[in-house]
């Protein structure tokens, strides 16, 4: 099976970071995976998107024109990705910052107070990961415990202290998805 994934936010929601975490865990669950990274020209603020595409064979092409997820982190991501994911598809959304809701009923949309959730755990840099919590909690393309690992193997040094934080985060967007 191949599931091809786009994240999508500003520049400094950590938007590649959790592109990067999915990428090492697919390929530490020793799955084919591309993972390729667009960003606008202001690194904090401008937009950012990366696409993800995991399989259980070699991947043809690393383009990806109908994901079957999207995590849209910001208005302009949802107003871009949203009727792109294809129909049973899933769309994650962070309703702290996008107040729009889609007319889509063939997809499964997830709606986490993202941004909200990261602020109660004391960081909101952290709601890249309970976005990436919902998408698991709702699209079984890898295990949490993967992700959680993944995590704990490549946050840089300087943000190793927050692992724990980013650990609950995970875990609330994983239930408040289920």
């Amino acid at each position: 099976m191949q599931s091809e994934i786009i994240i999508s936010g500003f520049g400094g929601q950590g938007v590649l970071f959790a592109g990067q975490l999915l990428a090492y865990t697919a390929l530490d669950a020793e799955k084919h995976v591309t993972w390729i990274p667009s960003y606008g020209p202001e690194m904090r603020g401008g937009t950012a998107h990366c696409t993800v595409i995991i399989s259980d064979k070699p991947i043809g092409s690393p383009i990806v024109r109908l994901p079957l997820a999207a995590l849209v982190m910001n208005l302009p991501s949802f107003d871009k990705y949203e009727s792109l994911v294809r129909s049973g598809g899933v769309l994650v959304i962070n309703e702290s910052l996008i107040d729009k809701k889609t007319d889509r009923e063939d997809l499964d949309v997830v709606l986490l107070p993202a941004t909200e959730i990261a602020d109660e755990l004391g960081n909101r840099r952290m709601a890249n990961l309970v976005m990436l919590g919902g998408l698991l909690g709702k699209l079984e393309v890898l295990p949490l415990d993967g992700l959680a690992q993944a995590l704990e193997e490549h946050i840089p040094e300087r943000h190793r202290q927050t692992i724990p934080a980013n650990l609950k985060a995970l875990q609330q967007g994983y239930e408040l998805a289920g």
